[in-house]
């Protein structure tokens, strides 16, 4: 079992006092920050879904004299405000600069000065595009290009009259010579960008994976197909090993054939890992069961995992519940870890083709799935009242959002703690603002309120991690 702090230890004064552990720990919260629900970024357009995926600049952080700590959050939006239809918003990135000033105090602080614990931001944007400085869109892909030359078929719109490149992005990994992976929904596939945001490689999934209704393919976000990743469940969870060489991708539930056509018999989601120092190549797949609810046994789906030694991955599982949602009070919201280390490896087996691995929600007989242990829950009240905010009760500012979908880790640097880090968690707000514009087009959300683009940070300890190889 994980261990977990308890606040007798993390809460004493104004400095952190720890006890070593070799285990993994979640020491507690201890900070908040947001974007504001009507913010623009350099296109005009609003800056929502932020947390649809975050990244830690390669080289950015730091820690200053004044023991705050600097650096650079990217964080990846999705397919725009798309709560009624789909719409032609170009995918894109932000860059974020923050100060991170630890709150480690047992008193409550005002949501004011608690939002002063992580302030960020907005420094640039960086549009995506396909070769030749096509946009991409974040429209339902009704459509297909046919591959072409190192290009698989690709979903878009209308191959007559909007071949574009379609793009609901979810994953987000930065490589060290500024070229980044983003994976995304629709393929579901992944995509590697070079540094200004030019498609520069396609990597296509299993057969398994991809969407087919009637027989043939179909990569619309708006209907389930019969076989492949369920409607809106791609690749929403992308990580990559310290090195860059081996890159993680995994499906937010099951597939089709897998149980995804319930959310009761969801649960068994499929991890990919690829090799990427030259041409992508598939080396690894394994079974993670997701948690599940304790009452009705509905699937807690996954919106990100990030990298920890290769074995163990941190997993973001979590319900609908919260700003953004009907119901104000979540009852799962947690970065947990699975280990795959006792895992089948079931890659290049039948699964990859039409066999299901888990048919109706039951795991084939002959496949040992990862192992799942809860670790950091980001619903507990006692952590979020010390910073002003709530799980459940009044919908207000200080309501902890709905989505929770982007993790990033910062090392401590604290020597008497080395194995020490800050785990950054962001959210997806939907783009739900009363103020917003989206290409070109003022709108105001029809949920009926402002919901602001939320940051939290806890202090953990992850042992398992090589020390240097997050900076």
């Amino acid at each position: 079992m994980l261990a977990t702090v308890g606040l007798s230890i993390l809460l004493f004064g104004a400095s952190p006092a720890f006890s070593q552990s070799t285990a993994p720990v979640n020491k507690g919260l201890v900070a908040f920050g947001y974007i504001p629900s009507n913010a623009r970024d350099s296109t005009g357009d609003t800056m929502g879904g932020l947390g649809s995926a975050i990244a830690l600049k390669p080289g950015s952080f730091s820690k200053q004299a004044d023991g705050t700590f600097k650096g650079t959050l990217v964080v990846q939006a999705d397919r725009g405000y798309n709560v009624d239809v789909t719409v032609d918003y170009q995918a894109r990135q932000h860059h974020l600069n923050f100060v991170l000033t630890p709150y480690y105090g047992s008193s409550p602080l005002s949501f004011t000065d608690a939002a002063d614990t992580l302030k960020l931001s907005y420094k640039k944007t960086i549009l995506y595009k396909e070769r030749w400085g096509k946009a991409t869109t974040g429209l339902d892909p009704l459509s297909i290009r046919p591959a072409w030359t190192i290009d698989p078929i690709l979903p878009v719109p209308d191959i007559q009259t909007k071949n574009q490149l379609s793009l609901d992005p979810e994953g987000l990994v930065l490589n060290h010579d500024g070229t980044f992976w983003t994976s995304d929904e629709y393929g579901p596939y992944i995509y590697r960008f070079l540094p200004e945001g030019t498609l520069a490689y396609v990597i296509k999934p299993p057969t398994a994976v991809i969407p087919r209704l009637g027989g043939a393919i179909n990569f619309s976000g708006e209907i389930d197909p019969d076989i492949g990743r369920a409607s809106n469940q791609g690749f929403e969870g992308l990580t990559a090993s310290p090195d860059g060489r081996k890159l993680y991708a995994m499906l937010q539930s099951a597939t089709m054939q897998d149980g995804g056509t319930d959310d009761k018999t969801s649960r068994y989601a499929r991890l990919f890992v690829y090799d990427v120092k030259l041409i992508p190549k598939l080396i690894g797949e394994y079974v993670v069961p997701l948690p599940q609810t304790s009452k009705k046994k509905k699937t807690l789906a996954q919106s990100e995992i990030h990298y920890l030694d290769g074995q163990k991955f941190l997993v973001l599982s979590r319900d609908g519940h919260g700003n953004g949602d009907d119901e104000s009070l979540s009852e799962y919201k947690s970065v947990d870890i699975f280990d795959i280390s006792g895992a089948t490896d079931i890659h290049g087996t039948q699964y990859d083709n039409s066999t299901a691995v888990a048919p109706g929600g039951v795991l084939a007989s002959d496949v040992v799935p990862a192992t799942y242990t809860p670790f950091v829950s980001i619903i507990d009240n006692a952590q979020l009242g010390r910073f002003g905010l709530h799980n459940g009760g009044n919908f207000d500012q200080q309501l902890i959002a709905e989505k929770w979908e982007g993790l990033a880790l910062a090392p401590c640097n604290d020597p008497e703690y080395p194995d020490d880090y800050f785990l950054f968690v962001g959210a997806d707000n939907d783009f739900n603002t009363l103020d917003g514009t989206m290409v070109g087009q003022p709108y105001s959300t029809s949920y009926g309120s402002d919901i602001d683009n939320q940051f939290l940070v806890y202090r953990v300890t992850l042992p398992m991690i090589t020390r240097g190889s997050i900076a």
